[in-house]
């Protein structure tokens, strides 16, 4: 976005900004504002407001592109499932749709860490202004528990209990396709997909980090819309997806997860008419979240030593949703 633009007599009296606007094409008046402020424009040689008038003949230099400001998480009045609080921790069961927090390209609205700011007003303030309290992550598509530091020592704690494996945590998952074995262990490590950089994968090598998912059968799902089964996942390490990529590297994605291979819609088969006529459209039925609930999680009070267990059922949508999967007819 470098260059020198000279002002011709007929932009006399037009504010530098409006007037820069139409020299740099493509660039919106919110950006040539961020690069005033950011002291990135020059007029003839000296930094000028953005409201400045200009008389014509003036030199404008433009020295490079603007910084985007910081995200910075603020309180917003979310209503918020608490299963648990005391004055170091919180744990919260979190629907899926809700982000835990803001990130790069993503949205500073409706996350987590939004909400827990204005029931607490400060966290936890080891990580960075993005992510006040946040030990550990849940995919925005994922629900169920997630604990909060409240405080600097509570999250050094917990850190140190989830590196070192002393945390439990129980996930209810329900896959496509029925697995054969009632237990299993997936032994893979994990890493960036280099050809699709949202998703994660087993197949690759080179700066893959060790994942380790125990899963047991709850029970196999033969339906008009075929078979499934829902499971339980107990997960040793937390890596990104780590659920979602090691049951779909089986060839059993998590239901409604489309970025695994989960079909965004289910299809019964339609039936033959025999008389003839057009048959009726195939029933369906449609998911608008992955079927992966964080259910429980075990720990001790990172101060007080107590034992901790928490559990969150399923909620209503996927509750629904197993419902109408067995239901003989929708």
């Amino acid at each position: 976005m470098t260059g020198t633009y000279f002002v011709p007599a007929e932009a006399a009296d037009q504010r530098l900004d409006t007037w820069l606007v139409r020299q740099l094409q493509g660039v919106s008046r919110e950006r040539v504002q961020l690069l005033l402020s950011q002291n990135k424009v020059r007029l003839n040689g000296q930094p000028p407001r953005p409201s400045l008038r200009l008389r014509g003949g003036e030199t404008v230099e433009v020295l490079g592109d603007p910084a985007p400001p910081p995200l910075k998480a603020f309180a917003e009045d979310i209503p918020l499932r608490v299963v648990y609080e005391d004055d170091d921790l919180s744990v919260i069961d979190k629907p899926a749709g809700m982000m835990v927090h803001a990130g790069a390209g993503a949205t500073e609205k409706g996350t987590l860490v939004n909400a827990l700011l204005h029931r607490y007003r400060t966290l936890s303030s080891t990580g960075d202004e993005l992510r006040p309290g946040i030990v550990h992550r849940l995919d925005k598509q994922t629900s169920g528990l997630i604990v909060i530091a409240r405080n600097d020592a509570a999250h050094a704690r917990l850190a140190a209990m989830f590196s070192g494996r002393q945390i439990r945590k129980t996930y209810l998952a329900l896959v496509h396709g029925e697995l054969k074995q009632d237990h299993g262990i997936i032994d893979a490590p994990i890493a960036r997909d280099l050809q699709r950089r949202v998703r994660m994968t087993t197949r690759r090598q080179s700066g893959a980090r060790h994942a380790v998912s125990h899963y047991t059968v709850l029970r196999r799902i033969h339906s008009r819309f075929g078979a499934f089964t829902l499971l339980s996942v107990r997960i040793e390490t937390g890596r990104t997806h780590q659920i979602r990529v090691h049951l779909a590297s089986l060839g059993h994605p998590v239901a409604g997860d489309t970025l695994y291979g989960a079909p965004a819609r289910l299809a019964k088969p339609a039936a033959r008419s025999m008389s003839g006529k057009s048959a009726p459209p195939p029933e369906t039925l449609v998911l608008n979240r992955n079927f992966l609930h964080a259910a429980e999680l075990e720990f001790a009070h990172p101060v007080t030593g107590k034992p901790l267990h928490f559990q969150a059922p399923l909620p209503r949508e996927l509750e629904d949703f197993l419902l109408r999967l067995e239901s003989p007819r929708a």
